[in-house]
């Protein structure tokens, strides 16, 4: 069995196993949780006690919903970027459902933010056999026009994630709408192409 099965997952990263017991038994347990907390985009750590809410397995990582207690507002965190967890005998803040749902699972990814917007997208005739079966966003609208390029529009909060999708599809994808994000993404292409001349 094992020669004939291949399990390939990229992007995935690597966490540590003690972190996320550790954030389980705290979300288990409905108990706060002091953490240190790595941040990729601003290279610095910060240490936060947070009120765990749900667990997110996503795109092959692991991330933890949670009310942060120093921002007073809801956050996710990536189990990965936790250098160190103490469970708290404090009893967690708890969130109601439809909160952390409006909150944290308004738009694409795993970026959250109540400034929902809208992103129009055409795909060629070609990426549309692909994207046609893709499930990007529960509330996405869809449609094939005559030339058989598929515009997909869905809601996002932050558009990080969102345009490194994007990018993934180079030549085969137009950002229509809005004009944020286009430029965002056309920006992002042309320094990109100054990296090759």
């Amino acid at each position: 069995m094992e020669k004939r099965i291949r399990i390939f997952q990229p992007g995935r990263r690597e966490s540590k196993a003690a972190h996320f017991s550790i954030v389980a038994a705290a979300l288990l347990k409905r108990a706060r949780l002091w953490i240190r907390h790595y941040n990729r985009s601003e290279d610095r750590e910060t240490e936060r006690e947070i009120s765990p809410q749900r667990l997110i397995h996503y795109r092959e990582n692991w991330y933890v919903d949670a009310y942060c207690h120093m921002r007073e507002a809801l956050r996710s965190f990536a189990v990965d970027a936790i250098r160190d967890a103490v469970l708290r005998d404090t009893r967690a803040k708890e969130i109601p459902k439809a909160e952390l749902d409006g909150h944290l699972a308004s738009g694409y990814g795993i970026f959250a933010g109540r400034n929902v917007e809208w992103a129009t997208l055409k795909f060629t005739a070609q990426a549309a056999r692909w994207i046609a079966v893709q499930i990007w966003h529960p509330k996405q609208r869809a449609r094939v026009e005559k030339d058989g390029s598929y515009v997909l529009e869905l809601p996002y909060a932050d558009d990080r994630e969102l345009v490194m999708e994007i990018l993934k599809y180079g030549a085969d994808v137009e950002v229509l709408e809005p004009a944020a994000l286009r430029k965002r993404v056309g920006d992002a292409i042309k320094l990109a192409a100054q990296r090759y001349e």
